[in-house]
């Protein structure tokens, strides 16, 4: 058994020009940890996940090299953690998504996607090592109904 037998073959994704919107809809809905990104032709290009969320409404001293590193001293209210937001929502995701990311291929061994996935602890991409085409996204969902429904 290998990485495509256990991906989701129709994943949700998000194109570099989406907007944080799009995204924040997507991720709310869903309840995704990440989105994958890809090219109009499909190429994988990155992912669009809640910690981007996270870093666009903590204050920039705190996420900034060499920042803060208690911010026990900062009093906000979540009103003002959505204003930030707000403020950004017409932005591309492009501003924020991770581009180094950890994948699989198709043929990858089962043994060897749970590592990755365990490693990373968020849903990985499957991606052809050809053309570098999104084929699918594998969640622990994924692998649970799998392992679940098999037969020893």
């Amino acid at each position: 058994m290998t990485a495509i037998s256990l991906m989701d073959p129709s994943p949700t994704v998000l194109k570099p020009t989406d907007t944080i919107s799009t995204a924040i809809q997507e991720i709310m809905q869903h309840r995704y940890r990440q989105v994958p990104v890809v090219a109009e032709d499909g190429s994988f290009l990155g992912v669009f996940g809640v910690n981007c969320l996270l870093k666009l409404v903590l204050p920039k001293a705190a996420i900034m090299e060499k920042g803060l590193t208690s911010l026990s001293f900062v009093y906000e209210t979540l009103g003002d953690l959505h204003q930030r937001l707000q403020g950004m929502e017409h932005e591309p995701i492009s501003i924020c998504m991770k581009q180094d990311v950890e994948i699989v291929t198709p043929d990858t061994s089962l043994v060897e996607t749970l590592l990755v996935l365990y490693r990373n602890r968020t849903s990985i991409p499957v991606v052809d090592p050809e053309n570098n085409k999104l084929l699918g996204m594998i969640s622990y969902w994924d692998v649970g109904e799998k392992i679940l429904s098999a037969k020893g």
